[in-house]
């Protein structure tokens, strides 16, 4: 992504949130536009395709508080019309005429590696009374990007924790050039026309800017033979397989953060982070609720009635529980400690709701003891009920 893309895109509209909107509310408003685009669920699709992608995009921008803060300073700064067009299509500073191109490199392969993350670089000499011919300082090296993925666990998993293997296929540093982008025994030379800065400074007036190198487009070194592996570029898809350990109590929907699995930094930068989004598969009896189980048990009239005790399961093993006579269809029992385990070491309870169960056909003795039953039963409490039912007849 270009510098020239951060002043043309609207990242907040894309997302469809307000510039003020917090972390969270850019996390939700991404998720959902993901999810409603994603190239899985819409096949064949371009359009979905390209608002994925502008998703995306925006979202590696916005979620990250440094890199939105230098979006929203650059987006403030040409909105506000320091830099206006002129009738040639260029800007205008000052009363003096120059393209917006020259900041940006033309948008060539200079532009691209400068990315949104050269911003600093970019305005360093801006209104700095730089000398004609000047140098800018050597680009320091570059954070990786950050990855991310998506994981389903089984609820019994995901309640105990797990460790599993997890393969990604993402760009990494070339195992031939380790990463210099030349032939095995050659190394790159200094670019002799940045001198190793990546970038160069020249003066438009009474303004000097700075621009990508466009000779070695802004890495600060050329290479003169180039890696067979990876043909110069340094990097190359991988397909990675690494061991990740989601803790006991995961939930559906939480984001784990791998600190320094994402893509290699440039030029000796540290590596981005991998993000792994977890996606719990519904168990077939139990349900979850923050850090206790659910689980609906079904028990006769009888049993209700007369009461009785209930083995029960739990995920890893059966507990007994005792139902008092005359329990309401509904009742919740507690089994203390046979939830989710947390952080802590403590547990949440499994949460026993007794439902109920009226027979739909009865055999002939059983319809007659009830009906002795009900003979000998008193009367459920309706009289509020009849009050109003003569009022209104």
């Amino acid at each position: 992504m270009s510098s020239k893309d951060w002043i043309e895109k609207d990242f907040y509209a894309v997302l469809g949130v307000d510039k003020a909107a917090s972390a969270d509310d850019i996390k939700k408003a991404y998720r959902k536009v993901a999810r409603e685009s994603h190239p899985d669920h819409n096949p064949g699709d371009p359009k979905a395709e390209e608002r994925f992608k502008a998703a995306s995009e925006a979202y590696n921008v916005l979620s990250d508080s440094g890199r939105r803060r230098e979006y929203d300073e650059m987006r403030s700064l040409f909105g506000s019309g320091a830099f206006r067009r002129n009738a040639r299509g260029g800007g205008q500073s000052g009363g003096m005429p120059f393209d917006v191109s020259d900041m940006f490199g033309g948008g060539g392969a200079g532009d691209r590696r400068f990315g949104g993350a050269g911003f600093q670089d970019l305005f360093s000499s801006i209104f700095s009374g730089g000398q004609a011919g000047g140098q800018a300082a050597p680009r320091g090296p570059a954070r990786g990007r950050d990855v991310e993925t998506e994981v389903a666990l089984d609820f019994g998993d995901a309640v105990r924790g797990v460790t599993l293997p997890l393969t990604l296929r993402a760009p990494g540093v070339c195992d031939t050039c380790h990463g210099n982008g030349a032939k095995p025994g050659t190394q790159p030379r200094t670019c002799p026309v940045c001198h190793g800065a990546g970038v160069t400074t020249r003066n438009q007036g009474s303004f000097s800017f700075s621009e990508p190198c466009r000779n070695c487009q802004g890495v600060g070194t050329v290479v003169e033979e180039k890696c067979p592996e990876c043909h110069g570029s340094g990097g190359v898809t991988k397909t990675r397989t690494m061991n990740v350990r989601f803790p006991a109590g995961v939930a559906d929907g939480q984001r784990i953060r791998l600190a320094g699995r994402g893509e290699p930094g440039e030029r000796g930068g540290p590596a981005g982070d991998l993000f792994v989004h977890v996606k719990v598969r519904p168990d077939e009896l139990f349900g979850r609720t923050g850090d206790d189980l659910t689980l609906t048990v079904p028990v006769t009239f009888a049993e209700a009635v007369l009461g009785t005790d209930l083995r029960v399961p739990t995920l890893d093993s059966a507990v007994t529980l005792r139902v008092p006579p005359g329990t309401p269809s509904g009742r919740v029992l507690r089994a203390r400690g046979k939830g989710v385990v947390r952080r802590d070491g403590q547990a949440g309870d499994l949460l026993v709701t007794l439902d109920v169960v009226v027979p739909a056909r009865l055999s002939d003795e059983a319809r007659t003891a009830l009906e002795s039953f009900a003979e000998q039963t008193p009367p459920a409490a309706r009289e509020h009920l009849d009050a109003r039912v003569r009022r209104v007849s």
